[in-house]
């Protein structure tokens, strides 16, 4: 069951640039990598090339936390699932979503992880920030 987020968690949310996303590797030690990210009131969602580490961890274990950076006073971290979303079944408000909160930045572009997809990530629930 999800925490409901206070409406200045949600908004901070929508500011807050970087995010520290922890996967599990095969062995079951943690993977955390900074990522792009944008929140839409149900699910996080951040771009990755299909071969990145991340992807392959999400396809062994779905568990995953999430930290988003910000101020030592209001941190928000969470638990949850992830799902892997092809570009083709992305909905185009989560590429507008990317766009505009990272100054133009086209998810879809290949050119430097290779094939893309997104990470749908279902929040469990929110360990700090609710």
């Amino acid at each position: 069951m999800t925490t409901l987020l206070s409406e200045a968690a949600t908004r901070s949310l929508e500011e807050r640039l970087i995010a520290w996303f922890t996967t599990l590797r095969s062995d079951g030690s943690p993977h955390t990598t900074p990522a792009w990210f944008i929140f839409d009131e149900n699910f996080i969602w951040i771009a990755s090339g299909q071969r990145n580490r991340k992807v392959a961890n999400v396809l062994g274990d779905p568990r995953v936390s999430i930290a988003i950076d910000g101020s030592a006073s209001s941190p928000l971290v969470a638990q949850g699932r992830a799902a892997i979303i092809s570009m083709a079944d992305v909905p185009q408000m989560v590429l507008d979503g990317l766009a505009r909160k990272y100054d133009g930045w086209d998810a879809r572009d290949n050119s430097i992880d290779g094939e893309r997809v997104l990470l749908k990530i279902s929040i469990d629930r929110w360990l700090l920030g609710a």
